[in-house]
């Protein structure tokens, strides 16, 4: 008597790119939310502080993040925009808009560490203080805000790099609903029509049908 031995069937090659296309998504979207919210959230705090020396004394001088650079800010709403937008599109422009994404936050990154060490928005407040226009800050100190910001930037470059590696096994926005849309709806079949019952021959009638089937 002979025994069959079952063979297992390897896994399907698609399997793979799917599971990818999954996992890098689960990554991307999350990580592009929260970096455009860190990078919101960091560039309205204070970045830096100091003192401008007036009549009275030492006059205290704080600036924000949005005081020293607007760029962060403004790159993350962009990314932010990327991020839904890259689902509205397909093939090439969907790597041009993941490419856009990850040039968000790199741009996010650079603006960031320059502003850590960044004393043109104190020693402008200085300035005005003293109402000397070559008065500088003094005793300047930085905060932690900056690198925060940059740690935003990173999260949206991250979901950039994702974008232009597995984007195209992404869904599209409009996917489902252009493959709805391309089939026709089917027709529903007339009722049937009683030669005995008027009410019947009436309707047919409303309903542009002929109710003698001729």
């Amino acid at each position: 008597m002979e025994y069959v031995t079952a063979v297992p069937h390897p896994p399907s090659r698609a399997a793979g790119p799917s599971r990818a296309g999954r996992l890098s998504l689960a990554v991307a979207l999350p990580a592009g939310a929260l970096g455009a919210a860190v990078a919101l959230l960091a560039t309205r705090q204070q970045w830096s502080e100091g003192t401008a020396t007036v009549a009275g004394g030492a006059f205290p001088l704080t600036a924000k993040g949005s005081d020293v650079t607007g760029v962060p800010a403004a790159l993350a709403i962009v990314g932010l925009a990327a991020l839904v937008a890259v689902f509205a599109v397909r093939r090439a422009g969907r790597l041009v808009v993941a490419g856009l994404l990850a040039l968000s936050g790199a741009g996010i990154v650079a603006a960031a560490l320059l502003g850590a060490s960044d004393s043109s928005a104190l020693d402008e407040q200085a300035a005005q203080a003293t109402g000397d226009t070559s008065a500088s800050v003094g005793a300047l100190s930085h905060t932690a805000w900056p690198y925060v910001a940059a740690v935003g930037g990173v999260l949206i470059l991250l979901a950039g790099l994702l974008a232009l590696r597995y984007g195209r096994l992404w869904p599209g926005m409009s996917g489902r609903y252009e493959r709805g849309g391309s089939r026709p709806r089917p027709r529903r079949a007339a009722p049937a029509v009683d030669p005995d019952r008027p009410e019947d021959l009436w309707k047919a009638l409303d309903r542009g049908e002929d109710p003698t089937g001729a």
